[in-house]
């Protein structure tokens, strides 16, 4: 995108309608017309908050410890390792998701591989999908088992 482009949207986003509220652009949330990464990075946000609100579970006073092991269990990383073990549990509806988020054309950052980086985005595209449709139970579902997934994973890594 141009920079020009990029301005132009900027200035534009937040139009007033003629009472002075800001309008939205869109009536309604259509997934299947969404670009991936648009569903990934809902994925990513709300992945991030459920890993963060159940870690309160585990401590509530340490915020530096509650920061380390959720950017721990939220990176592309973990979220790979993890769906290998959950791979089998998606529908076959999810499972498009995912293969179509993981060939999304992006670019992977340095922290990770770019099979983990396409890998946790096409599961990040599952969980934006589902967040989305207001699919509330699988959703929970998916979350939770990814959470215990790597939460083992962390857990045996360290007895080593």
């Amino acid at each position: 995108m141009r920079f020009a482009h990029y301005q132009y949207l900027c200035s534009h986003i937040f139009e007033t309608d003629a009472t002075g509220n800001i309008k939205p652009h869109y009536d309604k949330i259509i997934t299947d017309k969404l670009p991936l990464l648009i569903l990934a990075y809902i994925g990513d946000a709300y992945f991030h908050l459920f890993v963060r609100t159940r870690l309160l579970s585990f401590e509530q006073n340490k915020v530096q410890v509650l920061n380390d092991f959720s950017a721990k269990i939220v990176s592309a990383t973990y979220q790979a390792k993890a769906y290998k073990s959950l791979k089998k549990y998606l529908t076959p509806e999810e499972q498009k998701i995912f293969h179509r988020g993981y060939n999304a054309k992006s670019h992977a950052p340095r922290a990770s591989s770019v099979a983990d980086y396409h890998t946790s985005t096409g599961f990040e595209a599952i969980i934006g999908h589902l967040q989305l449709n207001e699919n509330t139970t699988r959703l929970n579902e998916i979350c939770e088992k990814t959470f215990q997934i790597i939460i083992k994973i962390i857990h045996d890594e360290q007895k080593i």
